[in-house]
């Protein structure tokens, strides 16, 4: 998935760290061979390239689409997994970057919206089959590092390991406590230059996710163009959110959660967060700087760890 992995835990009698380890790779090259976009072998970026027409999938991919059509739907697109083709276009696929100056022209982004969208993806249920219209590209990056952070602290757990901290590219989940019987406490990721302060997080059975565009974009003409595409714009989100948090109970929720809360921006992802009971911090460019937007769960959390 193009990041790397990091595990700790508590071993139970009798588990080797070698054989943790190779469950863990194999875990994950199962995810992969699922869910990449980057390996022309993987189940989701042979359906990108096939020609239109209904294709049946593997029951894992079946369940990680449906969740994420699950929160389209939830989210109204905030979260949508068939932007494929304007995330190749604005150079964060697996084409690679564009070249130094160049932006995708109005009929290239056009073009793009034209096969995306996570209302015009057609599903066969009856026989687990997923319609390919020509031209979309699924890509679920927005929520399969999370899954693949649940799935690896599921196949822990199923070994004896139900004490642990999993960590993918930055996304964590941790289960139980440490030898010395406190949680797993992590730093939370921060935008640069935001004005809160170092925040500890308590894993004890949570996870926590973050979405910035500092974490993976380019700059262009005093323009920040992170990787995270509206898909009502076909363009990489411009409403001042610089990150987002969240901690949840899964990954793969947390994952999701912050980059809907960042498509739904500063205003309404705030409002959403407190509605739905989550624990979400928000950071904001404005004209006096970076700002700290904290949801009350987020609050109440800071507070029962103080």
């Amino acid at each position: 998935m193009g990041t790397t992995w990091s595990v700790r835990l508590v071993p139970p009698p009798g588990l080797a760290a070698e054989t943790a380890h190779e469950a863990v790779e194999a875990e994950l090259a199962r995810i992969v061979g699922h869910f990449s976009h980057w390996d022309p072998r993987a189940e989701l970026a042979r359906f990108n390239g096939a020609p239109p027409g209904f294709y049946a999938v593997s029951e894992p991919f079946w369940t990680l689409l449906n969740a994420a059509l699950d929160l389209a739907d939830d989210t109204d697109g905030a979260v949508d997994p068939t932007l494929g083709a304007l995330v190749d276009l604005w150079g964060f696929g697996p084409t690679g970057p564009r070249s130094a100056g160049d932006l995708p022209k109005d009929e290239e982004i056009a073009a793009a919206l034209a096969v995306s969208g996570w209302k015009g993806l057609r599903l066969n249920r009856p026989m687990r089959a997923v319609q390919q219209v020509g031209g979309m590209k699924l890509d679920l990056s927005g929520i399969a590092k999370g899954h693949a952070v649940d799935r690896v602290s599921d196949r822990l757990t199923e070994l004896g390991a139900t004490h642990h901290l999993v960590e993918i590219g930055g996304e964590l989940r941790g289960r139980g406590v440490r030898p010395d019987g406190q949680p797993w406490w992590v730093e939370l990721q921060q935008a640069p230059g935001t004005p809160a302060p170092r925040t500890l997080a308590a894993l004890f059975d949570l996870a926590v996710a973050t979405s910035g565009d500092w974490i993976r974009g380019f700059d262009r003409d005093g323009r920040r163009y992170g990787h995270t595409i509206d898909g009502r714009t076909g363009r990489p989100l411009d409403n001042g959110v610089a990150s987002v948090t969240v901690l949840a109970d899964t990954a793969m929720y947390a994952d999701a959660m912050a980059t809907a809360l960042a498509v739904m921006g500063p205003t309404e992802g705030p409002a959403y967060a407190g509605a739905m009971n989550l624990a979400a911090a928000f950071v904001v460019r404005g004209d006096s700087g970076l700002t700290e937007i904290l949801t009350p769960d987020f609050r109440a959390m800071l507070e029962e760890a103080a």
